[in-house]
């Protein structure tokens, strides 16, 4: 407590300042004996009204805000609602606060790391999966936090958000630390920066690789502005920014970056950085990618990449960048590369009746359409696409992955994504409202159990089935249960069950 008092703007209000710390939590359910406990005010509940949980659950200190409801939660009703002896602080901004307490009483991990972060609408797993497999092939231990998972000192922790909330990305960087990793690469989402997540985070290479229509909604950006504003302020606190060449946001970003950080460049026009020309398609059995020739102030000459399509290179040149700031070796950027695999990323499903399936997570237009074109480059018949959209989640964009897979796949099979609480035929009926004027061939298959097995059943040797909306997730969501369905899972058993029927 005595460290957290040196903090500027900070007051003890009652308590002993000799009180022990050992945790931060903004959850008063996670709380205990050596918590501080740190009442924000979000968008649907205030920290503040769980001051009394947080105390029946043994907390040392409370945080509170100065710019509370100071009629509900003046400090003398807070003081009837405690259990026993607790420290009170209080301070002007607990939302920032709590980065800033985490890193004191995480003792600074942030400034035993190399961090790299990677902030945009698309790219951001697959480019840290493919930077932490390079660093990975150059020995270094790696931690990462994403989407997919949470990776630290090589352990594997289930991922709630893509950028978790302060307290508990410093806990997992410290134990990061303590468990021997010497980098960490992560996923920046607009809301961990927009709401300061992130504070306190340097980051030895910060990177933007892209802006597409998503997250426009009440409770995250009221448009597109604040959603690219939010982005851009991950160069705010870094030694070098990574924008993407290929991007129409590129100039708008450099001149943020401008004067913040040093700027560098990726893509394949011939003014970037970091550029890949000369790229080729490959095909071995149901592994496929791409190969390229890369030049880069740190490395130059050709570089193979386990996944396929234009826009994994242009992760990989993101990827590239980031280690080339690093300090990485080149033939461990190839070698990680070469054997980057991404969960849900463009995922083969291996089998041996002559049928491509890939699982990937495009969930909008615009990742299906790179999805389906970038098939339709190799594709020795049929595409067959199977997608449903989320309930309780923008309209618009199933009728544009309804345009896009009518007008780009030979059959599209509509199925259920995750309905929640919606009727799973309404949505089903969107999508076809947008498939209809394409005069695209599709089916409807509520199950997507089914649908799977169907497209796999009617699927021939040298057709591409697409089962795209849900990559990495393991579970399925509806109305009234959550069940456990991943679509890799399923394709496998499906195609195990077809390939009995042939015989």
């Amino acid at each position: 407590m005595e460290e957290l008092l040196k903090i500027e703007g900070f007051s003890l209000i009652k308590g002993d300042p000799a009180t022990v710390i050992s945790s931060v939590e903004f959850d008063s359910r996670k709380c205990a004996a050596g918590s501080i406990f740190v009442a924000i005010k979000g968008f649907a509940s205030d920290g503040h009204e769980y001051i009394k949980a947080a105390s029946m659950n043994g907390a040392s200190a409370v945080l509170i805000d100065s710019s509370r409801d100071q009629e509900r939660f003046s400090v003398e009703k807070i003081l009837e609602q405690v259990t026993h002896d607790i420290a009170i602080v209080e301070t002007s901004d607990t939302r920032t606060a709590l980065g800033t307490v985490s890193q004191a009483v995480y003792e600074h991990p942030e400034k035993k790391l190399d961090i790299a972060g990677i902030t945009g609408t698309k790219g951001k797993t697959t480019i840290t999966f493919m930077l932490r497999s390079i660093m990975e092939a150059a020995d270094v231990s790696t931690g990462l936090v994403g989407t997919v998972v949470n990776i630290a000192g090589g352990q594997k922790i289930k991922a709630e958000h893509t950028t978790p909330e302060s307290s508990d990305l410093y806990k997992m960087m410290k134990d990061m630390v303590d468990a021997g990793d010497k980098a960490l690469i992560m996923e920046v989402s607009s809301q961990g920066l927009k709401l300061d997540r992130v504070f306190g985070i340097g980051y030895k290479v910060a990177c933007f690789t892209n802006l597409y229509e998503d997250h426009i909604a009440p409770n995250e950006h009221p448009d597109m502005e604040d959603y690219f504003r939010s982005k851009l302020k991950i160069f705010d606190s870094c030694e070098a920014g990574i924008i993407n060449a290929d991007t129409p946001y590129k100039d708008a970003a450099a001149e943020y970056a401008k004067g913040k950080c040093d700027v560098l460049f990726y893509g394949t026009e011939a003014d970037a950085d970091i550029r890949a020309s000369s790229i080729e398609h490959y095909s071995e059995g149901s592994e496929s990618g791409s190969i390229f020739e890369l030049t880069s102030p740190w490395y130059k000459g050709q570089v193979k990449i386990a996944l396929p399509g234009r826009f994994n290179v242009s992760n990989a040149l993101c990827a590239i960048s980031c280690a080339g700031v690093m300090g990485v070796p080149f033939e461990a950027v190839k070698k990680g590369l070469e054997t980057a695999h991404v969960p849900g990323r463009m995922q083969p499903v291996p089998n041996d009746m002559g049928i491509s399936v890939i699982v990937d997570y495009a969930h909008n237009a615009a990742a299906l359409e790179n999805v389906l074109s970038t098939v339709r480059e190799y594709a020795l018949k049929r595409i067959i696409c199977v997608f449903g959209c989320g309930g309780n989640r923008s309209r618009t964009r199933r009728f544009e992955m309804g345009e896009v897979s009518g007008r780009m796949a030979d059959l599209t099979i509509i199925t259920s994504d995750n309905p929640r609480s919606e009727d799973p035929l309404a949505i089903i009926n969107d999508i076809v409202t947008g498939i209809d004027p394409t005069g695209g061939i599709y089916e409807t298959k509520p199950d997507r159990a089914l649908a799977i097995k169907y497209a796999l059943s009617i699927a021939e040797p040298g057709d591409v089935v697409i089962i795209a909306g849900k990559g990495h997730e393991d579970y399925q969501i509806f109305a009234d249960r959550t069940i456990h369905f991943d679509d890799v899972e399923v394709a496998r058993a499906a195609l195990d069950e077809v390939k009995e029927e042939r015989q």
